[in-house]
């Protein structure tokens, strides 16, 4: 089983479900992860975001896609 890392942290569903369709174009298989009670409480994504995950070997082609310029995940791992 591959390991999943993060690549980004995004304020909203939307703003992440673009980032996966981005990798999802680059040929980058992506999910998406966020602690909100399963969509029933979207605002608590606000503290803690939405976070983009890809397979270990693909971070670095995700990160070129993504570019710079996203939110830096500091101590979060996949």
């Amino acid at each position: 089983m591959a390991s999943l890392v993060a690549v980004a942290s995004f304020s909203t569903h939307i703003e992440a479900d673009l980032a996966c369709s981005a990798l999802d174009a680059a040929g980058i298989d992506a999910m998406m992860t966020a602690d909100d009670a399963g969509g029933q409480r979207p605002h608590m994504s606000f503290s803690q975001g939405v976070v983009v995950m890809v397979r270990e070997e693909d971070e670095a082609a995700a990160r070129e896609v993504l570019g710079e310029g996203q939110v830096r995940l500091e101590g979060r791992e996949g």
